[in-house]
C-alpha cells in the first residue's frame, strides 16, 4: 500500500473518530450536568477501552490486520481521543518495567499540557 493510501485511510479513520467524539459529547452533554466536561471524560475512558481491545485483536495474528490496525488504531481512535495512545503507551512502559518512564509521561504530560494551554491563552490575549 502506497504511502498515500495510508494517509488517506488514517484521514478516514480520523473523519469517523471525530465524529463520534463530536455526537458522543452532545448526546452526554444533553444527559447531565454542565458542570464537569463529562463528555470528554466519557469520550477519554471509552476510548482507553476500545485501544485496549484493538491493540489485542490487531497484534500479531489478530483477527484484524496491518490496515485495520491503521485504519482503527491511528485514524478512528486518533481522531476520537488521543488520550487513549497516552494511556496504552503509558501503561505499556508499565507492563515492560519501565515505571519510572511510565510515571514521567503519564506525570509530564499533564503538567506539560496543561503548561502549554496557558502558554496558549497567553500568547493569544497578547496578540488580541
Amino acid at each position: 500500500m502506497s504511502e498515500w493510501a495510508r494517509t488517506f485511510l488514517v484521514g478516514a479513520g480520523g473523519f469517523v473518530g471525530a465524529s463520534l467524539r463530536y455526537h458522543m459529547g452532545g448526546l452526554v452533554h444533553r444527559f447531565v450536568s454542565p458542570q464537569f466536561p463529562w463528555g470528554t471524560f466519557l469520550v477519554n475512558a471509552s476510548g482507553c477501552f476500545l485501544i485496549g481491545v484493538l491493540a489485542i485483536l490487531t497484534e500479531g495474528r489478530g483477527p484484524i490486520g496491518p490496515t485495520g490496525r491503521l485504519f482503527l488504531l491511528v485514524g478512528v481512535l486518533g481522531g476520537y481521543t488521543t488520550f487513549s495512545t497516552f494511556g496504552y503507551e503509558t501503561l505499556t512502559l508499565a507492563r515492560e518495567g519501565s515505571f519510572v518512564l511510565a510515571a514521567a509521561n503519564a506525570v509530564g504530560q499533564i503538567l506539560l499540557g496543561l503548561a502549554a494551554v496557558w502558554a496558549g491563552i497567553a500568547v493569544a490575549r497578547g496578540i488580541g
